[in-house]
């Protein structure tokens, strides 16, 4: 199959790279083989943007940045805060490639029980628990 020419700017290439890397080559080529017409434009603006240009800035290359692992962790309490499971799921997998602890991340969802309610730190904990299993068993 011909790549998309939506995936062929220099960004995207950056930006896939970084998706890769921290949510998994498998997960990414999943999504980049399902689009199609319509949601392609959507993937190409997510991995440029999201990946390419945010991720892209970790401070390594001289300009300002956050490093992975920080990000991983704001995104950790973002999506928890959203209520967004699927993407916290995805994203406690990418904390763990980017080297936030098990236990680094009971911190935060504690620190969520605090700021954002007890429903949402309980969610949290049910999600990282079922993240933590698929690695488990995978090793």
């Amino acid at each position: 199959m011909a790549e998309r020419p939506e995936f062929q700017s220099e960004l995207f290439k950056q930006g896939k790279q970084n998706r890769g890397e921290v949510a998994g080559m498998d997960h990414l080529e999943r999504m980049l083989a399902k689009a199609d017409d319509f949601s392609a434009p959507i993937q190409q603006l997510v991995t440029e943007y999201c990946w390419g240009h945010v991720w892209g800035r970790d401070g390594q290359d001289g300009r300002p940045g956050l490093p992975r692992k920080t990000r991983s962790m704001l995104n950790l309490v973002m999506l928890a805060a959203l209520g967004r499971g699927h993407e916290f799921k995805l994203h406690t997998k990418g904390a763990l490639v980017n080297g936030v602890t098990r236990d680094e991340i009971r911190e935060i969802i504690m620190q969520v029980g605090i700021y954002v309610g007890v429903p949402a730190m309980m969610e949290s904990t049910r999600l990282a628990q079922e993240v933590f299993a698929e690695v488990d068993a995978k090793k």
